[in-house]
């Protein structure tokens, strides 16, 4: 990338990247507006083509795309002692604010209307899921290519994704990364030019390292795979960790889970927060602080150790082939994980509030907030009417 720009003062990180952090309602989209209006429009600090590169060169790496970009940023304006100011204020207010909810959703012997709240929200999160994947579809169509092999192996990584989501759970990254290997292997072998033999070379941990280890162990193992191999960050950690919190470890409920979703969705700051709702229902305060902490570091890692590499990042064939591949999978497990959460759903009234806020969100293209907070509304009422809510 570019030269770096004349220091930022780490106060002025500290404040600018906690306002975002405290106002980032909405995701991805959010975050990035708000840090472009930030460094590009308002500060002058980034020029605009250099931060559309580093969108470009964060969506590369596994894990939570938009808070490397926030990283990143800070990395560009204060260097490594940036980043970890940037990326930590940009994070901690959403986490306190999930950390708090969760104690209160999480609780026994809550008020019926906040039982309500958590079953409404949570009834929605399925068509959330789907509307997540469906904003993904262009973009990652355009880039298959307009050959029909390449769009018919596009629709089969989707279609694989899909399946694994809704049925295999915590051994998904494993589809993800053979779905990118795939796509590598089949243009290594058409490339009349190929530059030898070799394959991106991915870190590829294996579950077995935390196997028969203790909770806090398999907290932090089910939290590294979010941080490190969710390629395509965001929802598609869902289907990676539900298996592992509701069904393998037992931590929580399923109706509990959709909550920590919920939760991840309508608190600002980076989506990936759900993991410490995970976390707090596993082993409390301190496994929520935990699963935050596995789950963040690899982003300050790849960004502060591998920022000055991201312009050969982004023009390595390899990588790029790698993403083609594993990004309709990623779409196709995203859009899949809406079987498991809507199955989780335990009341006839919750699938009537999943069919609303999937016709607010994909027939009327409104907001996710307003789609969970409205979800959240017809479960207040649904309590008060005396429906069930446990």
């Amino acid at each position: 990338m570019a030269t770096r720009q004349p220091e930022v003062a780490l106060a002025t990180i500290a404040r600018e990247w906690g306002r975002i952090g405290c106002i980032g309602f909405g995701g991805p989209p959010a975050h990035i507006a708000l840090l472009r209006q930030l460094c590009v429009e308002r500060r002058g600090w980034i020029a605009a083509s250099e931060f559309e590169d580093g969108i470009a060169a964060t969506n590369l790496l596994p894990g939570p795309a938009s808070t490397q970009l926030a990283i990143y940023t800070a990395w560009r304006l204060r260097g490594v002692p940036g980043a970890i100011v940037g990326g930590v204020c940009f994070i901690v207010p959403g986490l306190v604010l999930i950390l708090a909810l969760a104690a209160v959703f999480l609780a026994g012997g809550t008020p019926t209307w906040v039982r309500g709240a958590a079953a409404g929200a949570g009834a929605a999160v399925a068509a959330v899921a789907v509307h997540a994947a469906w904003g993904l579809v262009p973009g990652s169509w355009q880039r298959a290519g307009q050959a029909r092999d390449a769009r018919a192996r596009w629709i089969a990584y989707a279609a694989a994704g899909a399946v694994a989501a809704a049925t295999v759970g915590p051994w998904l990254v494993l589809l993800l990364i053979a779905a990118g290997l795939s796509e590598v292997a089949v243009r290594a072998r058409r490339s009349a030019r190929g530059a030898g033999s070799g394959v991106w070379p991915l870190p590829i941990p294996l579950a077995a390292a935390a196997g028969g280890a203790g909770g806090l162990l398999s907290l932090a193992w089910v939290a590294f795979k979010v941080g490190a191999l969710s390629y395509g960050g965001g929802f598609v950690i869902i289907p990676l960790m539900q298996a592992d919190a509701v069904h393998h470890y037992h931590w929580m409920t399923g109706a509990q889970f959709l909550n920590a979703v919920a939760l991840g969705q309508v608190t600002p700051g980076p989506v990936v927060q759900t993991v410490a709702v995970v976390g707090y229902a596993a082993a409390g305060v301190g496994g929520g602080l935990l699963a935050a902490l596995v789950a963040f570091a690899p982003s300050f890692l790849f960004v502060t150790l591998g920022g000055r590499h991201f312009d050969a990042l982004r023009a390595n064939t390899h990588v790029q082939a790698f993403l083609t591949g594993a990004g309709p999978a990623v779409i196709g497990a995203i859009a899949g994980s809406a079987v498991p959460l809507a199955l989780a759903l335990a009341h006839a009234w919750q699938f009537a509030v999943l069919a609303c806020a999937a016709l607010w969100l994909l027939a009327l293209r409104r907001g996710v907030v307003s789609a969970l907070v409205g979800a959240g509304v017809l479960g207040v009422a649904a309590a008060l009417v005396g429906w069930p809510v446990g």
